[in-house]
């Protein structure tokens, strides 16, 4: 007998008939004999109709009453499911962010887990009980306030419950059949990956793969939780993340896995450019500038800075869209102090990255990347690189094409179309 955790998103749980067939997954999981604890989302579009519905009563609502409205989605999602399993003859307890112990900090609208004390979850498996677990919430102990994990909430907690129960492994559903190449939607002949580095994972989620989310692959990394991502809508195996020291479940006793040149092309459209121009080249401009983004929240990606041969420089970074305007205010309210001439905001941009742990290893990679995207006549704005990642900015309306092209250029494409169920990606 297994401990199995499982994640199912809004897709996954979008209306009666899709939580009925969840729920009889469910049950012929636990049929098998395994234990199973469920993480579920809220139903289908839930989450951001009742955004639409806060922003509707008032124009900026207060952080405490939004974590109170949106963790609802998620207690009817798992109360729904409940029911069902009910229906078909399993007990089922259904448990809030709360009750399962995801104790978190008291940041209202993107909390981080400090602890997890499943006791009451442990309680209902003791007794035979399916348990399921609201995903995206949790609850502070100072406070005592109900908090909301912000986005990829809900496979972050299944990973946390996975880590917390010491699971056999966390299953996170979608409508995919597992990791790809590419995003299916963006390139259809990718292929579906048999398993994948938590290394490499990280760098795919950071730079705008959406199957799974970045804090949940760090987590499992940190905690040594396997995640077996696969689809809702079929019964065959996903792609397994595999953390250090991880066997592939799918691995031959003593088989050495290869790790793959290049595992996956991912792209990015939600960056902004900002560029300083003109600058006072000397030390600690930067330095300057960068504390100035910082204080104003903005999470800075890719920085250049060019050289100079008039005293003064350019630098340009991106950062997330939704931040370019209050680091844009924050500069400008600094400008006299810092000394450079103006800014500039470019949102017409996208990111290009190609991922790989085989990178460290073998050469022509970056060659590869450059010369296929100059045959295409695709200009490169700005790169950046890891040991197992390259990115390049782009204009926006080249980089659905490049990623094809690029795809194309590492062999990745396969011979048929992937298939994509439910067309949301979560």
């Amino acid at each position: 007998m297994a401990l199995i955790v499982q994640k199912y998103g809004g897709s996954s749980v979008a209306d009666a008939e899709s939580i009925k067939r969840v729920a009889k997954r469910i049950v012929d999981t636990r049929r098998a004999g395994h234990d199973v604890v469920v993480a579920v989302s809220a139903m289908g579009d839930t989450t951001d109709e009742l955004l639409d519905l806060a922003n509707e009563v008032a124009p900026i609502p207060a952080p405490r009453e939004l974590d109170m409205l949106l963790s609802s989605g998620e207690r009817i999602s798992m109360a729904l499911l409940a029911m069902a399993i009910h229906s078909m003859g399993f007990e089922a307890r259904s448990f809030t962010g709360s009750q399962a112990g995801m104790i978190t900090d008291s940041q209202h609208g993107a909390a981080r887990i400090v602890d997890v004390t499943p006791v009451r979850l442990r309680e209902a498996l003791d007794e035979g009980a399916i348990v399921i677990v609201a995903g995206f919430q949790g609850f502070n102990r100072d406070t005592r306030d109900i908090t909301t994990l912000g986005r990829g909430g809900s496979d972050t907690t299944a990973v946390a419950l996975a880590a917390a129960l010491s699971a056999d492994v966390c299953e996170i559903y979608s409508d995919v059949d597992g990791i790809f190449t590419a995003d299916p939607r963006v390139i259809p002949k990718a292929q579906k990956l048999d398993h994948v580095s938590s290394e490499e994972m990280l760098e795919l989620a950071a730079n705008g793969a959406k199957v799974l989310y970045i804090r949940a692959v760090e987590y499992a990394r940190r905690h040594g939780v396997l995640i077996h991502a696969r689809s809702t809508f079929s019964s065959s195996e996903g792609t397994y993340v595999l953390g250090e020291g991880m066997k592939n479940p799918r691995e031959a006793e003593g088989a050495v896995m290869e790790e793959p040149i290049v595992a996956g092309v991912a792209t990015d459209f939600s960056q902004a450019k900002i560029t300083v121009a003109g600058v006072p080249d000397v030390p600690g401009k930067a330095a300057e500038i960068f504390k100035i983004v910082a204080k104003s929240g903005a999470n800075v990606d890719m920085i250049v800075q060019n050289v100079s041969a008039t005293g003064r420089t350019d630098i340009s970074f991106t950062v997330p869209k939704a931040d370019a305007a209050a680091a844009l205010k924050a500069l400008a309210g600094e400008q006299t102090e810092v000394g450079f001439q103006n800014l500039i905001h470019d949102d017409q941009i996208g990111k290009l990255s190609v991922v790989g742990a085989g990178m460290r290893t073998h050469s022509g990679v970056s060659a590869t990347l450059f010369e296929a995207l100059s045959a295409g006549g695709i200009n490169i704005e700005m790169i950046s690189t890891s040991e197992i990642r390259i990115s390049v900015v782009l204009r926006d309306t080249d980089l659905t094409e490049a990623a094809r092209t690029v795809h194309t250029a590492y062999g990745l494409d396969g011979d048929a179309e992937a298939t994509v169920h439910a067309g949301t990606g979560r």
